[in-house]
């Protein structure tokens, strides 16, 4: 619903506007005008040039593309489902984990988006690129790891080793109910990383070949995907949530509405929340579009640095000296993938521009 926000605000926007672009509507200006030289770009005197590269190579105007109607805009219901499964499998999986763990195990989604973008969409990502994913894996793990130890407290254990200790728990059958939760929960963890792999790469392809602008792509997968939900909602009501079991339980419609419209706590931060994931949404498809799916997961990933800073202005984290290595490695990694900065190798440059 709060896609839909933004496309409202959107049409209003444009009834009220009295400013006329001298392009067509459907397309969007290029990043460089035509009379810029192609040398200019090619030979990387503009920050970012390999980035504005790829960019251009992958947004074709929308003439060229096939209009995006009638039963094609099905398609956007199976990234709005992957969408769905991946926020739930997360949320479940967070219950079953320290938040530390939780923390590591979501780094993996840039090496899956990578995965996913070489084998279904025929990408091509360089070594320097796949150095940049390990890196901002790397700084996630290190961020987590970070969050994990407390002078008071014990430190938590990483994936790596809860995976190892449940290993060797199986394999001797005498695995204790907290391995097997943390196993549990890791699992789930992981298994949600492949479902947001997938929506990523679901949105670059239907985005790379059919002509629709990010705003309103945004409104017909929050459609779907308000539609699933709700579906889910009232099976899962029917099922569970009315029984004695299920009372006052997660798939209680009655006791969720009541909570929502009682409590303004709930309200308010259920409309922000619909807000945000409605500009998150619309930024992140942007990004896609423009650029690429991996290219937009390692910028997603950077949205720990911010959480982080805010926290500690808010006085909910204390500062650690670990956690600045771990930013550092993030950010570094990002900015690498996307070639903001070079390379650490000339070769790796030269072989980028010998395949291009």
């Amino acid at each position: 619903m709060g896609s839909w926000l933004f496309i409202g605000s959107y049409n209003i926007y444009k009834r009220f506007n009295s400013y006329r672009f001298t392009i067509d509507r459907n397309e969007y200006q290029p990043i460089y005008p035509q009379d810029q030289s192609e040398d200019a770009i090619e030979d990387g005197r503009n920050t970012g040039s390999s980035l504005i590269r790829s960019a251009r190579s992958s947004v074709f105007l929308f003439k060229e593309k096939a209009s995006l109607k009638g039963w094609k805009i099905v398609l956007f219901g199976l990234p709005a489902i992957c969408d769905i499964c991946g926020t739930t499998l997360m949320n479940v999986g967070l219950l079953f984990v320290a938040p530390s763990v939780y923390q590591m195990t979501r780094g993996a989604l840039v090496f899956f988006v990578g995965l996913f973008s070489v084998i279904f969409l025929r990408r091509t990502l360089f070594l320097f690129q796949w150095f940049a994913l390990f890196a901002v894996v790397l700084g996630v793990g290190i961020v987590g790891l970070a969050g994990a130890s407390h002078e008071d407290q014990p430190i938590t254990p990483t994936t790596l080793l809860v995976v190892r200790e449940a290993y060797v728990a199986i394999s001797e059958n005498k695995m204790a109910p907290e391995a097997l939760r943390t196993t549990i929960g890791i699992l789930l963890i992981a298994g949600a990383q492949i479902f947001t792999a997938s929506q990523f790469v679901l949105e670059e392809f239907i985005l790379g070949k059919f002509a629709l602008e990010p705003l309103k792509a945004v409104g017909w997968e929050g459609l779907f995907g308000f539609i699933v939900t709700a579906l889910g909602m009232v099976v899962m009501h029917l099922l569970v949530g009315r029984t004695s079991a299920g009372q006052y339980g997660y798939f209680d419609m009655v006791e969720g509405w009541r909570e929502v419209t009682q409590n303004k706590s709930i309200g308010i931060s259920s409309i922000l929340i619909m807000i945000s994931i409605g500009g998150f949404n619309y930024f992140g498809l942007s990004v896609t579009r423009n650029v690429s799916a991996t290219a937009r997961s390692t910028i997603d990933t950077c949205r720990t640095l911010f959480i982080w800073m805010v926290s500690l202005f808010l006085g909910w984290e204390t500062f650690k000296w670990l956690q600045i290595l771990g930013f550092g490695l993030l950010v570094y990694g990002t900015f690498l993938f996307n070639q903001l900065i070079k390379p650490p190798s000339s070769k790796c440059i030269s072989r980028e521009s010998d395949e291009n």
